[in-house]
Order: structure tokens, then C-alpha cells, then sequence
């Protein structure tokens, strides 16, 4: 599998009653492949991985995995904090047609950098899918250091990374690091850096602000690609607004909302997470009508 693009870490449509909405699951993924995303990434962090059962992420992944009809490729997250546990589901995704898994690095209680090696060649070894790492130090407590990731290069099923570490020096230490690992690609998980990222080459983005605006996010990939680094530099900035408002609420209340106000309805957040009310509120729909304006 080649790693390229823009891959849409996509929010997890939810109905009042807190449960996993098929028919507005099914829209949403319909209304980002329209938009020319590169691929589907369910189960990240702004899909609540943390907040689904098992039996919901399976749940959801069949209905994305039906609903994609191999149109893109569709990325699984199956992290977790126990390996045998990450074993069991990744098999499970893997039997019911997921393209790829995404699996976030132990959490609550950070490992060494030789545990979370032996994890992941652990995890790689049960199955054929090809794996991305997923380096988010803000929500774990632990980063993967670029020694580590280069050790992980070398297997064979392990395709490359998301870092989500919001620092470019790290995203760029992976890329000159695995250099010369032919089939391995780092990919930005922080949606400010993704033009940065591709031209230190990068293979793309995990982004999460596409899914409200995939128009703009995807044109920041096409633009650079055609060689228009001019408008791929718009773009990039356009998404500002977008993220600037995320600070108002609990992750991923903001886009959420955001999504609902501007396009579809994918329903509130997964408790104890509530939708933003008030002051937050109003950021977010004067935030919508801007790009509504635009």
C-alpha cells in the first residue's frame, strides 16, 4: 500500500441517544470520497476510539469498510494498552476487510522505548495488514523516539507514521531518519503542518479538519503536487479558523458541531465529552459562517 494524501481522520456519527449513527456514518463517508480524500482513517483520536467498545468499533468499522466499497483505502485504529488486546481486534479488522490499521502507542502509563518496539513487532506478526504507527505524546505520555521508529521501519508490514506531536522538528527527524526505508512514509497528524510536511517529504496528512472542509484540505495535497506552492500556501492558512477554534471545547466536541453547522449531521460527542454551549458556541457558528461567506 502506498501511503499518499489526504486521509480523513473522521469523527464517529453519533444519534442523541449516544449511539453510532449508520445512516449519517454512511453520508459522511460518501461526502469526503465526492471531495477526493485519499483515504478513511476511523477509530483516531477524534473518533473516540477511547469512548467505543470493541463491539462498536467493530460496529462502525463494517459499516465504513461496506460504505467505501474499496473506493479508498480505509485505515482501522486498534490501539490499546495491553498487546494481546490490540492482537485480538486488529485480527477481527483484518477478517472484515479493513485496508490498514493505525495503532496509537500504549497509554496512562508510558513504556520504555524497548517495550513499545517489542508491542508493535508483537502486533505485526499477527497479522498481514499493513500498520501506521501513531505518535501523539499529549495524550500518552510517551513519544516515539525517531531510533525507535527507524527500528519499526524495518519491518516489513509496518508503512509509517502519524505524528501528531504538533512539533515539525519531530516529523522531520522521522522522515530523515527512514530515509532510506523504501516503503515507509511519515505522515502529519497536525493538520497546521501538513504543507510543511509534504515538502520535507512527507507522504501527506491524517487530517482531521477535513472533515468539514475536505474541499480546501484536499487542494493543499493538489496544489503541491502540481507544483502550485502558492496556492497549496492558501489553502494551508484558509484552515486556520477552523483550528483556532477547537480550544473551546472537550476534543472533538468543536468539530463536531462544526461539521453539524456546516454540512452533516454527525451528532454530539460521546459522553462525559458535551456539546459546546454558549460563548464556545458562538465562536463556532460565526467560525461556520465564515467559510459559509467565503
Amino acid at each position: 500500500m502506498e501511503l499518499k494524501g489526504i486521509i480523513t481522520a473522521m469523527v464517529t456519527p453519533m444519534t442523541k441517544e449516544q449511539k453510532i449513527d449508520e445512516n449519517v456514518t454512511k453520508q459522511l463517508v460518501n461526502h469526503l470520497i465526492d471531495a477526493g480524500v485519499n483515504g478513511i482513517f476511523i477509530l483516531g483520536t477524534n473518533g473516540e476510539f477511547h469512548l467505543l467498545s470493541n463491539e462498536e468499533k467493530i460496529e462502525l468499522a463494517k459499516i465504513v469498510i461496506k460504505e467505501v466499497s474499496g473506493r479508498a483505502p480505509v485505515f482501522v485504529g486498534t490501539g490499546g494498552n495491553r498487546t494481546e488486546e490490540v492482537i485480538e481486534l486488529s485480527k477481527k479488522m483484518e477478517k472484515i476487510g479493513a485496508d490498514a490499521l493505525s495503532i496509537i502507542t500504549p497509554y496512562f502509563i508510558p513504556v520504555t522505548q524497548d517495550e513499545v518496539i517489542n508491542h508493535y513487532k508483537k502486533i505485526a506478526a499477527s497479522t498481514s495488514l499493513p500498520i501506521l504507527l501513531y505518535n501523539i505524546p499529549s495524550k500518552t505520555g510517551m513519544t516515539l523516539e525517531p531510533e525507535t521508529v527507524a527500528e519499526l521501519s524495518k519491518v516489513d508490514n509496518i508503512i509509517g507514521i502519524k505524528d501528531s506531536s504538533g512539533k515539525f522538528e519531530n516529523i522531520q527527524n522521522y522522515i530523515e531518519i527512514t530515509k532510506n526505508s523504501k516503503n515507509f512514509g511519515v505522515l502529519a497528524g497536525t493538520d497546521s503542518l501538513i504543507l510543511k510536511t509534504l515538502m520535507a517529504g512527507g507522504k501527506g496528512a491524517i487530517a482531521a479538519t477535513s472533515n468539514m472542509i475536505p474541499d480546501i484540505v484536499v487542494s493543499i495535497y493538489k496544489n503541491w503536487k502540481n507544483g502550485n506552492i502558492e496556492a497549496a500556501e492558501k489553502a494551508q492558512e484558509e484552515l486556520q479558523p477552523l483550528r483556532d477554534t477547537f480550544k473551546y471545547g472537550t476534543l472533538p466536541s468543536i468539530l463536531k458541531k462544526a461539521v453539524e453547522l456546516y454540512s452533516i449531521p454527525v451528532g454530539p460527542p460521546r459522553l462525559p465529552a458535551a456539546e459546546p454551549t454558549g460563548q464556545a458556541l458562538e465562536k463556532v457558528k460565526e467560525m461556520v459562517k465564515f467559510y459559509k461567506n467565503k
